[in-house]
């Protein structure tokens, strides 16, 4: 497998899926800006929509979203537990936290990334990105992640959203279990691992 990913965009998140499933793979670089591979590819014959992540597979096949791309990883590598079983009702608590995840405040960040959008709009989007937050702390009360005691790719994925928030002036310091819950999985060497590559 092949993950097409770009250092400080969501694609942190299946990175740290394949790091977790122990899963081989190869890591291509997708610049956001120029939209080329390093050897002057353009990244649009890949994915036409022009972002990461895109996993493809041996056989040439390509997922392009982060949250389908996570599951289909759990799913290769059943016993790493980044997923629950399909069918069961854990699982669809856990495609829940992922389309909350994505839907919520993923794609609420994007406004502030967004040098023309005006700045009484950004500030609507931080309230409501800390307002969605806040609700996610209350939900990591005694527990370690956001299903329970088992890591998840829906914790690698929040934890890649909310490494953002420094970025674009939102304050979660108030957020106590948000704030274990980013060291916790910070901690973790698939996490310290795919961070450090991405930086290389």
């Amino acid at each position: 497998m092949k993950l097409y990913f770009s250092p400080g965009a969501c694609s942190l998140s299946p990175h740290i899926a394949l790091l977790e499933s122990g899963l081989p793979f190869t890591l291509e670089l997708a610049s956001t800006k120029t939209h080329q591979l390093k050897d002057g590819t353009d990244f649009y014959t890949i994915n036409p929509l022009g972002y990461v992540p895109v996993l493809e597979l041996d056989n040439g096949q390509r997922l392009r979203e982060g949250p389908a791309i996570v599951q289909y990883i759990a799913d290769q590598a059943p016993a790493s537990k980044l997923a629950p079983a399909n069918g069961t009702w854990e699982r669809y608590q856990l495609q829940e936290w992922l389309t909350f995840i994505g839907t919520e405040i993923h794609k609420t960040f994007s406004p502030l990334f967004n040098p023309n959008m005006p700045d009484a709009a950004k500030d609507m989007f931080r309230a409501q990105i800390l307002k969605r937050l806040t609700w996610v702390d209350s939900q990591l009360a005694g527990k370690d992640y956001l299903t329970g005691a088992q890591f998840t790719v829906a914790d690698g994925y929040l934890f890649t959203v909310c490494g953002w928030t420094k970025f674009v002036g939102v304050d979660v310091s108030g957020l106590a279990n948000l704030g274990k819950f980013l060291e916790r999985v910070g901690a973790r060497p698939a996490v310290q691992k795919a961070i450090a590559d991405e930086k290389q």
